[in-house]
């Protein structure tokens, strides 16, 4: 076995490889650069390289560096994560070279799958159902426009070397062929250095469906059941599951069948994962392979018992694999939220800063809930505009899928993220989610149930009611503090009163409170009681509650008369006031926004890449006004309605902050 391994990689992915390489007694090496000089990888690691300047192209990918630091580390071995460089052949072939084991398949491997047309075919000669499409070389986007006819809308714009939702767009028309194949382009030469594009038929209510696969040197391969990653936007994943509510017995065989048959036929070794499309009818078709450990790969641990990982270190020290196929059953289920740096308030657009709190919950492990975060940042950390905007994967396990739910709901109302935005309160309501839920879910469902994007959830009336029990009982307690008076007159205290009114969610709950020494009763009025208990004390940040004896947990902040509540994925306003106050409030006017109509401004922190108009110029509803790059994507800015180009205030290559002036309209 290996003394010591590098990880060529960073974030959360290079400090779940250290984990299993501290269990085995493995020393670590860590690599960064300038912006990650502090970073959670870097503590973690017994030792760390700087490779230098902060640009992954500077930096992360560039292979010399790396090497370097593989010969001044003395390194046996290099696991390469996800992304950056764990799919390239020339990092393989030069770590071979080099006498250094690659954690991961043999070069050749990753040069037949990692080219997806290349990959297309093969699958179709080792008898993998395959997707219809062209999957020649395409000159430009004219030549896209005529292939994407031939083929039949709607079309996949994909990157032949892309990965993780970078460089692929769907198009239904002609004009959306020619903006996605530039884009797609731009972004692919970006993110891999190679802007090769190619085009598939989009299959219509699919389902994204994957198998992991193991295989060792001796000729063992196994597929590891099934992961569930239709909960997509922008075609980059937000949840998954294991195993998929959809499949059946015999499609779950014969998907993972095909996909070791595939594995088998480019002499594949190590962890991979084989991406299926299904429809309705659960007719499935290969997508990619992706030769590398996948994000999501914690969801398989959890119902299978297999650290992948570890399995990965020990295929490349030459061992065989410990199970047979027989071996691998599926036990209870498995959810991963992956929590990202970007705002669902502002279209999910890209947040930077620093993480002036960042709480995640407890892991723990038990025969009824697991819960599980991997990440790679702590509180007081930055969040860089260089790098994915995954901050960490929270995941569930319990017995049943309802169970796995509820365990995620109650674990993501207990994470606490300050500091930047992020998407805790999306995957909170996709939790409560009566399509998800039910397990009738496509690909297309972000965009089919949010089409006008995230503006918060909108809680029940049994949750409502709860949320206001929970706030009418922490508000006494808030209201006996503040009635205490110190000094010689510690014996007066204002009474307080027990008539409420709770507003919350545009809804005036009318209430009674009857304290005692363990907790309150809030009576309705509608006779209705809740019980609530709780050891929440004025100025915390996080309330954990019992209310009628089912956990409640919430995010509270202090408002004028009321707090701010955030729970399942809603962001309240709640007032707790007396009647009299609660009367007189109504009569008080709402301030207004300033108008900001007349203006583009930036969305997100980013570097403007190109300003497609002039001053003076006449523009029409939905035409391109300018392009923004933050973290690796591509963001075309679009006016939302015509007019004329008074100013313009921002420049290709200018670096621009949240609602910086583009330009100004007249």
């Amino acid at each position: 076995m290996f003394k010591k391994i590098l990880i060529a990689n960073r974030g959360e992915i290079a400090c779940r490889v250290i984990k299993t390489a501290r269990k085995m007694g493995i020393a670590t090496v860590a690599v960064y650069s300038d912006a990650d000089r502090n970073a959670l990888h870097v503590k973690m690691a017994d030792e760390a390289v700087h490779i230098g300047a902060s640009p992954a192209n500077q930096s992360y990918i560039v292979i010399d560096k790396i090497m370097a630091a593989v010969r001044a580390s003395g390194a046996e071995a290099v696991h390469p994560g996800y992304g950056f460089l764990s799919e390239n052949r020339a990092f393989a072939a030069a770590l071979e070279a080099e006498g250094v084991v690659f954690i991961g398949p043999p070069s050749s491997a990753i040069e037949a799958m990692g080219d997806k047309i290349t990959s297309k075919k093969i699958a179709q000669e080792a008898g993998v159902s395959t997707v219809p499409g062209y999957m020649g070389l395409i000159a430009d986007a004219d030549d896209a426009v005529k292939i994407a006819g031939q083929v039949g809308y709607p079309v996949m714009i994909k990157a032949s070397a892309g990965g993780g939702g970078k460089g692929m767009r769907i198009a239904w028309s002609e004009s959306e062929v020619k903006e996605g194949f530039e884009s797609s382009k731009n972004e692919a030469a970006a993110s891999f250095g190679d802007d090769r594009i190619f085009i598939e038929k989009f299959v219509t209510q699919p389902r994204h469906i994957e198998i992991q696969v193991l295989a060792d040197s001796h000729g063992n391969c196994v597929y590891l059941h099934e992961r569930e990653c239709s909960i997509q936007r922008r075609n980059q994943k937000v949840i998954e599951e294991a195993p998929s509510p959809f499949l059946d017995a015999a499609t779950r065989k014969a998907m993972g069948e095909q996909a070791c048959a595939l594995a088998r036929a480019v002499g594949y070794t190590s962890a991979g994962t084989v991406e299926f499309i299904v429809d309705g009818a659960r007719n499935f078709y290969f997508l990619e392979m992706n030769t590398r450990l996948q994000v999501e790969h914690p969801v398989t641990e959890l119902i299978t018992g297999v650290d992948l990982v570890e399995q990965m270190i020990r295929v490349a020290a030459g061992q065989a694999l410990p199970f047979a196929q027989g071996d691998l059953q599926i036990n209870g289920w498995a959810m991963e939220s992956r929590l990202y740096a970007e705002d669902p308030y502002r279209n999910f657009l890209p947040s930077i800063g620093r993480l002036t709190r960042y709480r995640p919950p407890v892991e723990s492990a038990s025969a009824e809930v697991v819960v599980r975060n991997d990440t790679g940042v702590f509180e007081g950390g930055e969040i860089s505009m260089y790098y994915d905007p995954m901050i960490a994967k929270l995941c569930t396990w319990a017995p049943t899928r309802l169970q796995s739910i509820e365990a995620m709901r109650l674990a993501l109302d207990t994470f606490e993220v300050e500091g930047i935005g992020h998407n805790l309160p999306f995957v909170a309501a996709v939790m409560d989610h009566p399509r998800f839920v039910s397990g009738n879910i496509t690909t297309a469902f972000i965009a089919e149930e949010y089409p006008e994007g995230f503006q918060g959830a909108v809680l029940d009336s049994s949750t409502l009611r709860r949320a206001a029990a929970a706030a009418c009982a922490m508000n006494f307690v808030a209201e006996v503090r503040r009635t205490r008076i110190s000094g010689t007159m510690d014996n007066h205290e204002r009474k307080v009163g027990r008539d409420w009114v709770v507003t919350l969610q545009d809804v005036a709950h009318r209430v009674t409170l009857a304290p005692d020494r363990d907790g309150s009763t809030v009576t309705f009025a509608d006779g209705a009681a809740l019980r609530v208990t709780s050891d929440w004390t004025p100025g915390q940040p996080l309330a954990r509650l019992l209310v009628d004896g089912t956990p409640l947990v919430m995010k509270v902040g202090k408002i004028p008369s009321g707090f701010r509540l955030r729970l399942r994925g809603a962001d309240l306003k709640c007032h707790v006031r007396t009647p009299r106050a609660a009367e007189l409030a109504l009569l008080m006017p709402e301030k207004m926004p300033p108008d900001t109509s007349r203006f583009l401004l930036c969305p997100m922190p980013g570097l403007v890449v190109k300003i497609n108009v002039a001053e003076g110029d006449e523009v029409q509803e939905g035409q391109a006004l300018a392009t923004v790059e933050a973290m690796k994507m591509e963001n075309i800015l679009k006016a939302e309605r015509r007019g004329v180009v008074k100013k313009i205030s921002a420049s290709a290559g200018a670096s621009l902050r949240v609602d910086d002036i583009i330009m100004e309209f007249e």
